[in-house]
């Protein structure tokens, strides 16, 4: 997942101004009690990143994966 993947799933998740707060607020614990915007400047996968935070949210299962991805290039 790259990071444009990764903005957009927390956009289409949680929207613009919430999904602010819950990348730059929200603990994750299973990234060492970091926040998300922490580990992405931290240089964590954006994918494990995305996952921790859906897991922290509560995100259904069935929206863990292919949120926000963008479509191919031609």
């Amino acid at each position: 997942m790259r990071l444009s993947e990764f903005q957009r799933a927390v956009r289409d998740e949680f929207g613009e101004a919430y999904g602010a707060s819950v990348v730059r607020d929200v603990v994750l614990g299973p990234l060492g009690d970091r926040t998300a915007k922490q580990a992405l400047d931290e240089g964590e996968d954006a994918r494990d990143v995305w996952l921790a935070l859906c897991a922290a949210m509560d995100v259904p299962r069935n929206r863990w994966y292919g949120v926000g991805l963008l479509p191919p290039s031609n």
